[in-house]
């Protein structure tokens, strides 16, 4: 049986983020899994992502760093309390801040893949690392603060 995606366990009302929500025709839809304690997804660039010829804007690189981290966050905190993820009281996170280093131009045309590691997990944060890679180099590094809303649902 194949893994399902991170994003896919949420309920449809909560899947309409522009970076990550499949019900966003717009969207980027990322799709993120697990990978042991490590969240990773890979992404297809479109050449209207450009920044500038043959490269990735930064805007994109930012989101997608962000939805893949603030994913993570959400996963990993149904995790923590050994709950099925998507179960009532829902459990969400939102961006509190995010800082990014962009390391080297992201070429466009090819894959990319971010692999995402929950840091610190609190009562009310989480902090998540997340490096973006193309065709193995690292691009980009971002590093979240993910904030717990109070409980819906």
């Amino acid at each position: 049986m194949e893994q399902e995606a991170i994003q896919d366990e949420w309920p449809e009302a909560f899947r309409t983020c522009w970076g990550c929500g499949s019900n966003n025709e717009h969207g980027l839809r990322i799709k993120s899994y697990w990978d042991g304690d490590e969240a990773v997804c890979e992404w297809q660039p479109e050449d209207y992502h450009i920044a500038f010829p043959g490269y990735l804007n930064g805007g994109i690189i930012a989101t997608i760093i962000d939805c893949h981290s603030v994913n993570t966050a959400n996963s990993a905190a149904y995790r923590a309390e050994g709950r099925e993820p998507g179960t009532e009281p829902y459990l969400f996170y939102v961006t509190g801040s995010m800082h990014i280093d962009y390391l080297r131009p992201t070429p466009l045309g090819k894959p990319v893949t971010l692999r995402a590691r929950v840091m610190e997990m609190g009562e009310r944060k989480a902090v998540v690392a997340c490096s973006l890679f193309s065709d193995g180099q690292e691009c980009a590094r971002g590093e979240t603060v993910a904030v717990r809303l109070n409980a819906f649902g």
